[in-house]
């Protein structure tokens, strides 16, 4: 089986206390073709010591400002020479054996564009939640909805979705990564899921997710992005609709079983 290079871009912003375990879950993966790329932007508490303490293994390491986590990621994916790309943010990890799961994944399936994988919850030391998360078929109108979930640390993308798209939009600041898949998506990507762990989501109380400090921003966002879909023609769901497939899906025993089965 002829693997594909595998791109893997890792933005960091003072996250020293994390970043060590992030390169090596992805350095120490038993794969083959591994393209790291690490950007950091202007750390100054010690990230970029223990950037340079790895940079034998790494691709490339991007290390001028930028305008965001988008516009670094971009800046990290400009220097990628993979055909396959995902990224992996310095607080998060890979899981074991992740690459080569991937790898294998859309060596055996080249009709597929995206794929996603499951992810687990892990906390400020690392301890996982006993639950995972698997990825939702993705549908436009039940991301708009709320009842789509796809975790990016599982998350891996062919290069030529990525370009077609554009990468990411600069300027959000908030769900960059949910506009990506659904600028893929509006362009007629192929989605598939895997049931399989891919990545950790480390939740703490200063990440964007932990404190959510930014909810009236990703909100604002989330309606633009909605206005983007719905201006293709894409029928979205009555306001209704959508408060009963929230209730649904949170609700929904099979799911919550799901989460607990996943490995």
């Amino acid at each position: 089986m002829t693997l594909p290079v595998i791109s893997i871009v890792t933005i960091s912003y003072n996250q020293a206390h994390y970043l060590e375990e992030c390169l090596r879950s992805v350095l120490e993966q038993d794969y083959p073709h591994i393209d790291h790329i690490v950007v950091d932007p202007g750390s100054q508490d010690g990230s970029r010591e223990i950037i340079q303490a790895h940079a034998a293994r790494l691709s490339s390491v991007v290390l001028s400002p930028d305008d965001g986590p988008a516009d670094g990621l971009n800046k990290g994916f400009a220097q990628a020479r993979g055909s396959v790309f995902c990224y992996v943010n310095a607080d998060d990890r890979l899981c074991p054996g992740a690459l080569r799961t991937m790898g294998e994944f859309f060596t055996m399936h080249p009709e597929v564009d995206v794929a996603c994988g499951a992810i687990r919850i892990i906390d400020r030391d690392g301890r996982p939640a006993p639950r995972k998360r698997t990825a939702d078929r993705f549908d436009l109108a039940r991301y708009v909805a709320g009842v789509c979930t796809v975790g990016q640390q599982g998350t891996f993308f062919r290069r030529a979705a990525f370009e077609a798209a554009g990468g990411f939009n600069v300027g959000n600041r908030v769900c960059w990564d949910g506009e990506l898949l659904v600028d893929m998506a509006l362009l007629g990507a192929h989605f598939a899921t895997l049931p399989k762990v891919i990545g950790d989501f480390r939740i703490y109380s200063e990440s964007i997710t932990g404190s959510q400090r930014l909810h009236q921003r990703y909100e604002h966002e989330q309606v633009r992005i909605a206005a983007k879909i719905a201006a293709r023609g894409i029928a979205l769901h009555d306001p209704w609709i959508t408060r009963w497939l929230r209730s649904a899906y949170r609700f929904n025993p099979f799911r919550h079983l799901g989460y607990l089965l996943v490995r």
